[in-house]
């Protein structure tokens, strides 16, 4: 299953060559990529940890982990976050 869709992605990512165009890298599409890829793998990790840590019973890092992994997982899932935060950070600071 992961490898099927490791295969029609990278199927679907490869460049095709435009009329007039060099042979560089066609990087469209990569940031998708990297989120359908590592998606599952982070989400089988934070699974791991977050019952490792109801298990042994420490309640205050299970939450702690949990914020942490809301908060990387906003960054990674959400499309242009970076950009949009760093633009508003440098709005109010005044910079242009």
């Amino acid at each position: 299953m992961i490898l099927q869709t490791i295969v029609e992605t990278v199927t679907a990512l490869a460049p095709s060559p435009a009329p007039g165009s060099g042979t560089g890298l066609n990087t469209e599409g990569l940031a998708d990529f990297l989120r359908r890829f590592f998606a599952p793998l982070f989400l089988v990790i934070v699974s791991v940890v977050a019952l490792f840590f109801l298990f042994t019973r420490e309640i205050t890092r299970f939450v702690q982990f949990i914020i942490l992994a809301i908060a990387i997982g906003v960054i990674f899932y959400v499309p242009n976050i970076i950009e949009v935060t760093a633009k508003a950070i440098a709005g109010a600071l005044g910079i242009q």
